[in-house]
């Protein structure tokens, strides 16, 4: 395998990805689809989840799109074992499912980026370049999915209370945090210190009643914090 140097200097940098499929036909899509961006490089393809973690173990690549039924290990498992070992490495999944439970599990697994099968090429190239720069990338139908059950007159006025309960630091840290910044990495991007942060975090989960990055996040899409 054949790795990829970054761009001209000056130019911008290359996203280096590992596409992750079991259909041959559609990660020959896919990366045809990725490789005609100009500054993005699939340097490496799996047709299985546990190839995907061996790849991405070996290549490092910036982002990973991951098919999420495969066979071996699916993309949840995947997922989190790539983000165990290489915490900076981004993960897109690509799904069918629109089910919140579901994507309750991707968030918690590590994935930032969520793309429908059904999406337009666009969107899978939109999550490619959100997820390399940080941040999250929810297909829109999975947006609306993740804010339905909350979307009435009373659950908009308590959050709205709560929100306006937090500094604006503590908003900052909320965007970060949903974006799948590492508290250390949250410190370096703020210039404060790493325990600073976690007290951020602490009173940010108490006064917005959360539990976990999931429900973190998807109070991020209600606010407008993340990508969509």
């Amino acid at each position: 395998m054949t790795q990829v140097q970054d761009g001209a200097p000056g130019g911008p940098r290359t996203i280096r990805l590992i596409v992750a499929d079991d259909h041959a036909i559609v990660r020959e899509g896919i990366r045809r689809l990725l490789q005609a961006e100009p500054d993005i490089e699939v340097v490496g393809e799996a047709g299985d989840g546990v190839a995907a973690v061996e790849l991405a173990q070996s290549l490092k690549p910036d982002v990973v799109c991951l098919d999420v039924s495969m066979p071996r290990m699916n993309g949840v498992e995947a997922t989190r074992r790539i983000r165990a070992v290489l915490p900076n490495v981004g993960v897109v999944i690509l799904t069918m499912h629109e089910d919140e439970d579901y994507v309750f599990e991707l968030v918690k697994a590590g994935a930032s980026g969520y793309v429908l099968k059904r999406a337009s090429a666009r969107d899978l190239v939109d999550a490619v370049h959100a997820v390399a720069g940080g941040h999250t990338f929810l297909h829109p139908m999975i947006a609306r999915r993740l804010v339905a059950d909350h979307d009435t007159a009373s659950s908009r006025d308590e959050e709205r209370r709560r929100f306006d309960g937090l500094t604006e630091r503590e908003r900052e840290v909320v965007r970060l945090i949903a974006d799948g910044l590492t508290n250390r990495e949250i410190a370096e991007r703020l210039h404060i210190s790493v325990k600073t942060v976690e007290t951020h975090r602490t009173h940010i989960m108490e006064k917005l009643d959360l539990h976990d990055r999931a429900h973190l996040v998807r109070y991020a899409v209600r606010k407008g914090l993340v990508t969509a």
